[in-house]
């Protein structure tokens, strides 16, 4: 089923005695991840970037929408069919998985330029950033494959096998502060589990019926898997690598996007036209609120609690106040957009 076309790294300072050399011979493997606001290199800090950038999958485009006025700024040309966003806002570098070209496109945030294009695996689509290591992580559809784009480098540093065969792979998520990468198998109905310091998988954990994208909420180390056929979404604790609870919502859910801020989830229902907002808290939908025609993608920015809903059929974006939960405009972008990416 082609649902595109169905419409080992150490801390710089000792974690134990907190100073650059110590004498305690602790290693520290997990990177410092920085909670809060943006800093950017000498301790600058970076103000709101507040840019959503939409890849618009039949236009072989990347819309970007200032987010306080709601307009479209600059139309960025990328690979053949963009099928996935991925962002690291302590770069301004955003990475566009091109599903029928076979790479990755790396936009420059500041100048909304494409700076290079990086060959990946057949069918490129889904992508996500390690903020901690700066590194990207693009499923491979139709070679069942994950690649690993360094991103101080722009190069392929790794391949990755999440499962053999035909797992047809077509969401990945990742979290920064266990530096753990899930990988959805849409084809086998499960998510691979991969340790980021050594590139294997690690476990691999069942879920509904053809896995499609993921969100992730680093503070509270759940997983969240929209499963495309059985219209459902999967709670993974990333501790235990278990399915916590599985969430109804409507048909034929798309991306997942996650609010950590609120602790919210927000998952498009392309057959509904809708989206169903789901508590972290309890693991229910707690609202359900219309959008366009066939929605797929979802961002959210945690600073202004605003949702973006790609609405493939109608060639929008929605944009939900996750205040009141309600649609409070409505953009028009590229033809067919398909996927999101927020720099908050």
């Amino acid at each position: 089923m082609n649902f595109y076309n169905y419409y080992n790294r150490r801390c710089r300072k000792c974690c134990k005695c907190n100073i650059d050399v110590c004498s305690c011979s602790k290693v520290c493997r997990l990177p410092r991840v920085h909670i809060g606001p943006i800093k950017a290199i000498e301790s600058k800090v970076l103000l709101s970037v507040n840019h959503i950038y939409v890849a618009n999958f039949n236009e072989n485009t990347v819309s970007v929408i200032d987010g306080a006025t709601n307009t479209v700024v600059a139309t960025i040309p990328v690979g053949v069919n963009p099928a996935g966003v991925g962002v690291n806002p302590l770069t301004n570098r955003i990475y566009v998985g091109n599903l029928n070209s076979d790479d990755v496109s790396v936009i420059d945030g500041k100048t909304n330029t494409l700076i290079t294009t990086v060959p990946a695996g057949d069918g490129a689509s889904a992508v996500a950033v390690n903020t901690a290591t700066n590194t990207i992580y693009v499923a491979n559809f139709n070679d069942s494959t994950v690649s690993v784009i360094d991103g101080a480098t722009n190069t392929v540093v790794a391949t990755i096998i999440p499962v053999g065969g035909l797992s047809l792979p077509t969401g990945v998520g990742v979290n920064p502060l266990t530096n753990r990468i899930y990988v959805a198998n849409f084809n086998f109905d499960i998510v691979s589990v991969i340790d980021g310091f050594t590139n294997a998988v690690i476990t691999q954990i069942p879920v509904g019926v053809n896995p499609f994208r993921i969100g992730v909420n680093p503070n509270t180390n759940r997983i969240y898997i929209s499963n495309f056929t059985s219209n459902t979404v999967s709670v993974i604790d990333g501790t235990t690598n278990t399915v916590i609870a599985t969430v109804p919502v409507g048909t034929t859910p798309g991306e997942v996007a996650v609010n950590i801020a609120t602790n919210n989830i927000y998952v498009p229902n392309r057959d509904s036209d809708n989206v169903s907002a789901i508590s972290g808290l309890t693991n229910t939908v707690f609202a359900t609120i219309p959008v366009g025609d066939n929605p797929n993608g979802i961002g959210v920015n945690p600073l202004t609690n605003l949702i973006y809903v790609t609405n493939q059929n109608d060639n929008t974006v929605s944009v939900i106040n996750g205040v009141t939960n309600t649609v409070i405009t409505t953009i028009s972008v590229g033809a067919r957009p398909f996927s999101v990416g927020v720099n908050p």
